[in-house]
């Protein structure tokens, strides 16, 4: 069947899944919606707004990387909504690489995006294949925001910071507290350096007379992207829920963690996080509403005398998260990404072509000040 469709959803029963899938219908994108449960994907796919309409087919398959490569092969993008990335992303973007697939998910975990670039990036690169994780809202409409920034010359420091209202999904929260184990640094002079564990930031929102409370959050996806980078050599990333109660909640997780769990064999500790994010989200959440599930990013840009501001007011965090995995996968069944291997979505897609499909859509303006 992946013959005949040029994208696959992997993971389209979930609540992320179905939303890729409602852009992938509004771009006319054929795909296959994939997973482990025919039934579940059938019954969340009739639920997208215009599925009659949409060319699409329903395959179930098993989740080892054998299984994977057969269901790839044939297609020239797989769209990967299976999370948490760290422990479910390696057998995906095997099987693409082996089915000669370019390569997109949903994730921000800094640590699975570290491991992209180190074990996958010079592979997918020689065989002409883009392998863009983080192609999500947190992480790349914020660096829409950074590259604006870096539209002023003398930029060398970049500040982000992601915060939206809502309910995070399974998916995110299972997430949130996988990413607690791991190591999360941020770039200063070029060099990776680790943020301190447990520790909350009172951020100041431009929409808001109230701070907010940030945490480093693995670290998110910017200090991978710009390592290396010819002209940025500091990045500090920082976000969260615009909840501070919940945010609060969070932040005792993590100190717990590092006092009771941290010191446990590896399994274990996987096994407690686990539990510990299904006692919080067990099920799917409300679809968003633009008038209640707004999103905000702030990216400030720094040179010895340069500056420059950039704020995105945005709504649907999860809608930008569908919008811009359709846009990408659009993109690279009519034309090759402007870079291969291991890539930023705005380094493969450009930071003002991905603006304006979030612009066109309704869901983000953005507002430069330098």
């Amino acid at each position: 069947m992946a013959d005949k469709k040029p994208v696959i959803l992997y993971g389209a029963s979930g609540f992320s899944g179905r939303l890729v899938a409602e852009y992938l219908r509004e771009y006319n994108v054929p795909f296959l919606a994939a997973g482990r449960n025919r039934a579940k994907i059938e019954q969340v796919l009739s639920h997208v707004p215009g599925v009659e309409t949409a060319d699409y087919e329903i395959a179930e398959a098993g989740d080892s990387p054998g299984e994977l490569e057969k269901l790839f092969a044939g297609a020239k993008v797989v769209c990967n909504t299976v999370g948490p990335f760290l422990y479910n992303g390696p057998r995906v973007i095997e099987a693409c690489l082996s089915a000669g697939c370019h390569y997109l998910d949903i994730s921000g975990e800094q640590a699975w995006l570290r491991e992209v670039e180190e074990k996958w990036s010079g592979k997918f690169a020689r065989a002409g294949l883009l392998a863009a994780p983080a192609t999500a809202y947190m992480s790349a409409t914020s660096d829409i925001a950074a590259q604006m920034c870096l539209e002023t010359s003398g930029i060398d420091t970049l500040e982000t910071l992601s915060m939206f209202k809502g309910t995070p999904t399974f998916g995110s929260t299972q997430t949130i507290f996988a990413v607690i184990q791991t190591e999360a640094f941020y770039l200063e002079q070029n060099r990776y350096k680790p943020w301190v564990r447990a520790q909350g930031h009172e951020a100041i929102v431009p929409s808001s007379v109230e701070t907010q409370l940030a945490l480093a959050w693995g670290g998110f996806p910017h200090p991978v992207w710009y390592k290396d980078h010819p002209q940025v050599a500091n990045v500090r990333s920082m976000g969260g829920i615009l909840d501070r109660q919940l945010m609060e909640n969070v932040l005792a997780t993590e100190k717990h963690f590092e006092k009771e769990i941290r010191p446990l064999p590896k399994e274990e500790r996987e096994r407690k996080l686990s539990e510990m994010a299904n006692s919080v989200q067990g099920g799917t959440p409300p679809r968003e509403n633009t008038r209640e599930h707004r999103t905000i990013d702030v990216v400030i840009g720094r040179g010895t005398t340069s500056f420059a501001k950039c704020v995105m007011f945005g709504t649907c965090a999860y809608r930008q998260t569908g919008l811009l995995q359709a846009f990408a996968a659009n993109h690279l069944i009519h034309a090759a990404p402007r870079k291969v291997g291991f890539a930023s979505p705005t380094s493969a897609f450009g930071h003002r072509d991905l603006l304006g499909a979030l612009e066109s859509h309704g869901l983000v303006k953005a507002r430069l000040y330098s």
